[in-house]
């Protein structure tokens, strides 16, 4: 993943693979992604990602408001990623 506006072809990821890179995360296996296992997933990528960025990211994404990010929850994450994270996602 690129920093916003610098992309390279090799910096482009899908929703599926983006989907399957954020679930790497699930370490409790509970099929949902915590505000952790985000903070977890974005420093494993080399991004600078605070408890409060997380936070923000989950609140934008959870729309059932339990504070986990479930599988139909993802495509808000992306959305949210991409406007405010600057990580370039492609539908193919």
């Amino acid at each position: 993943m690129a920093i916003k506006g610098h992309y390279s072809p090799a910096d482009i990821v899908t929703m599926e693979e983006f989907k399957q890179w954020i679930k790497a995360f699930d370490t409790n296996n509970d099929s949902r992604i915590s505000r952790s296992e985000l903070v977890r997933a974005m420093h494993n990528k080399g991004c600078w990602f605070s408890s409060f960025r997380a936070r923000r990211a989950v609140r934008h994404a959870d729309t059932d408001k339990n504070d986990f990010l479930d599988d139909s929850e993802l495509e808000n994450l992306v959305a949210f990623a991409q406007k405010k994270l600057g990580i370039k996602i492609s539908a193919w």
